[in-house]
């Protein structure tokens, strides 16, 4: 029984076919992750734009209406 699971342990270390999957996984993970970090900046850049335009545009609103 100890022969058989060491030569299927040390099939299994040899074994470079689940490898692929693994990297594809991280490189998806790192991928992930930037892509959170550009949208939540980027979001974030768009936030600060479109409530200045809605500042701007309440303030010429009110003085016109105002005037």
């Amino acid at each position: 029984m100890q022969a058989i699971r060491e030569s299927w342990l040390a099939r299994l270390r040899r074994d470079q076919r689940g490898m692929t999957t693994v990297e594809y996984v991280v490189v998806l993970c790192l991928i992930m992750a930037v892509s959170v970090g550009v949208w939540n900046k980027f979001g974030n850049t768009v936030y600060k734009r479109l409530s200045s335009a809605n500042t701007s545009f309440e303030t010429s609103v009110s003085t016109t209406a105002g005037g």
